[in-house]
């Protein structure tokens, strides 16, 4: 069993959020009262969703990070200056005509992953130990950052009061942010470091199934104004690919540039390519409540994500045994 979970928390996400998709749809098209029922709880499922992405961050590895300030000053820089600004000008330039799912979309591009791009950095050899280390402080980074990009991006699309901006991410993530630290340091002495750890990856197994709920519950409340504009998807995919072309070349470049190693390498190229979009579906939902074509443009994003991931690893596997081939016959 924990098998198959932990599949459908990797390679088979994608068919999980199709799969919600699909069942939010066809329940909001064929029965209007359960798909609107369905959207009434979806803040019990948004709460459970974000406690189990604050539950899962490993805080307490912050400090290995001190031993390659060079690497993270790279990582931050990219994800958080150069790869939100690369992803808002591709947002606006194929949804300039539709400013919510540009919104929506830029959103999706400005937070990198906190979780699972460390399974693909494993796969393809990457630097685990930094990568581990590298995930609290990406969480901690996007949610201060959260309130003034979200700003840059809806002040001319969405009015949002900065002040609720901040009294959502107080409520909404602070304290659980809180909460989940004290818990999580808590249940480790109490259960141990190996039943503890055991703990976590099923936390981690069950948060795609959650995001899965969430998606089905978007989709049965919103199905009619989603199928509105379904026209739209195309463009939004045709950008997530462009985004996803970018930010491989951007990380290339960069990786030569800085000369990192190829466990360096690999994590900066996942890092840089995997997007946080159930922490940014989850605060987008509490501070934009009544925005479905924005949570959807967020959604639609997921779908690419991991098999461009899948596709990475291959990359990057295959570039590394090129390497070495040419080292061992000059």
């Amino acid at each position: 069993m924990l098998k198959r979970l932990g599949y459908l928390a990797g390679l088979g996400t994608s068919w999980l959020l199709l799969g919600g998709m699909a069942a939010g749809a066809a329940i909001g098209h064929a029965l209007p009262v359960a798909g609107q029922w369905l959207g009434e709880h979806m803040d019990a499922t948004l709460m459970l969703l974000i406690v189990l992405l604050l539950f899962g961050v490993r805080f307490d590895v912050i400090v290995r990070a001190l031993g390659n300030l060079r690497f993270i000053g790279i990582a931050l820089a990219l994800n958080f200056v150069v790869i939100p600004a690369l992803g808002y000008a591709i947002a606006s330039s194929f949804l300039h005509a539709n400013p919510l799912f540009m919104v929506g979309l830029t959103i999706y591009f400005m937070a990198p992953c906190t979780d699972w791009f460390l399974g693909f950095t494993r796969l393809a050899d990457g630097d685990v130990a930094l990568g581990t280390a590298l995930m609290p402080i990406n969480m901690l980074v996007q949610l201060l950052l959260y309130p003034l990009y979200l700003y840059l991006v809806t002040y001319q699309v969405v009015p949002v009061e900065s002040t609720l901006i901040v009294t959502t991410l107080l409520q909404w993530f602070l304290l659980p942010l809180a909460v989940a630290v004290v818990a999580h340091l808590v249940l480790r002495r109490w259960l141990g470091a190996d039943r503890f750890a055991h703990l976590l990856a099923w936390s981690d197994r069950l948060t795609p199934w959650v995001v899965a709920l969430l998606v089905a519950q978007i989709f049965a409340d919103n199905i009619a104004v989603i199928l509105e504009h379904s026209g739209v998807f195309g463009r939004v995919l045709l950008a997530v690919c462009v985004f996803f072309l970018a930010t491989l070349l951007l990380g290339e470049w960069v990786s030569r540039r800085a000369r990192l190693a190829y466990p360096e390498h690999a994590l900066l190229t996942m890092t840089t390519a995997a997007r946080n979009a159930p922490l940014m579906l989850a605060v987008t939902m509490t501070a934009l409540p009544e925005q479905p074509l924005i949570h959807a443009a967020i959604v639609i994003g997921m779908l690419l994500e991991f098999p461009h991931l899948t596709l990475l690893r291959h990359l990057l596997l295959n570039s590394r045994h090129r390497l070495a081939g040419s080292r061992l016959h000059p």
